[in-house]
């Protein structure tokens, strides 16, 4: 039996060897691969509709330069997708559940962009930590305060989508714990309690999808701020 509710977010192993590395590799197994003849078959297709309305929705509010990123992002988008989803099936785990999982995604990006930015126009870069029009005693702390809103944003990206795939697992098993509890007791209740059960995991369906977006849009925005 499970000692506690926050075990199902605890990094499984085997043997003494952890299993996040296979947790994270197993999305690109399940996707077909593309092949070169003309006439693919419908899964393919729907794959690559997919990918590039994404793209190409991701990629309108940026210029030329920054559409090297493309490639990057849209698979950044797929592979937190797939995770999520992945995560909800039963006795799974979840990696994006893990805050260094996303951390480790949201520094180095953020980084990028920021880097990309003081290299390509440092003025501009500079310029966002202070407000066009600022009165001068409040310069200071305006430049204080935008640089700490700077430093925030990738532990905000992480924190996100780890609270949001940590509080819907959470209450799946709440629900589901209830359901089994209520059962033999009241089966009116537990079959009621069900039946929220399935809408919230519709629910999660939809945060699972829309939090791997949110992450990739934000990063898109990151970049469209230093290009």
């Amino acid at each position: 039996m499970m000692v506690s509710f926050f075990d199902q977010f605890a990094s499984p192993s085997y043997l003494g060897i952890p299993l996040i590395a296979i947790a994270i590799a197993l999305p690109w197994v399940l996707y077909p691969t593309p092949s070169a003849r003309w006439i693919n078959n419908r899964l393919i297709t729907i794959q690559g509709w997919f990918i590039n309305r994404f793209t190409n929705q991701l990629m309108l509010p940026l210029n030329v330069g920054g559409h090297k990123w493309a490639l990057l992002l849209a698979s950044l988008m797929i592979f937190l997708i797939t995770i999520n989803m992945l995560g909800l099936l039963p006795y799974t785990f979840t990696p994006t559940t893990q805050l260094s999982l996303n951390m480790g995604f949201a520094v180095p990006l953020w980084l990028a962009t920021v880097i990309i930015g003081m290299r390509n126009q440092p003025t501009v870069a500079l310029g966002h930590l202070l407000p066009e029009g600022t009165p001068i005693p409040l310069i200071p702390v305006l430049i204080i305060i935008e640089t700490i809103s700077l430093f925030i944003r990738p532990l905000a990206l992480g924190v996100r989508l780890t609270a949001n795939l940590t509080a819907g697992h959470l209450l799946i098993q709440l629900i589901a714990t209830a359901v089994f509890v209520l059962l033999p007791m009241m089966p009116t209740v537990a079959i009621l309690t069900a039946a929220v059960l399935f809408l919230l995991t519709l629910l999660e369906v939809a945060v699972a999808m829309i939090q791997a977006y949110v992450f990739v849009l934000l990063l898109s925005l990151y970049l469209q701020e230093n290009v």
